[in-house]
């Protein structure tokens, strides 16, 4: 019997509030420029989104190049005193 092994890809976690400029960033193990001006998807593809009230609050990514998932959160609004 052949023995298949499968390689199973690393999920990243990246906080969108502590990134400064327009929210691009570089993939955690490529380095591949993942930008939200980017609607074409070439850089990356959206695997999976969060809504909690309405609101996006998580978004999982995966990048094209190196196919590494990661998740980015920092999406929710601070809540209104």
């Amino acid at each position: 019997m052949k023995k298949v092994v499968t390689k199973k890809s690393m999920m990243y976690t990246v906080d969108l509030t502590k990134i400064d400029g327009d929210g691009a960033f570089p993939c955690p193990k490529c380095g591949a420029v993942i930008s939200p001006e980017d609607e074409t998807e070439e850089a990356y593809a959206i695997v999976e989104t969060t809504v909690k009230k309405d609101e996006l609050a998580e978004l999982v990514l995966m990048c094209n190049r190196c196919r590494s998932k990661i998740r980015l959160t920092g999406f929710l609004m601070q809540p209104e005193i």
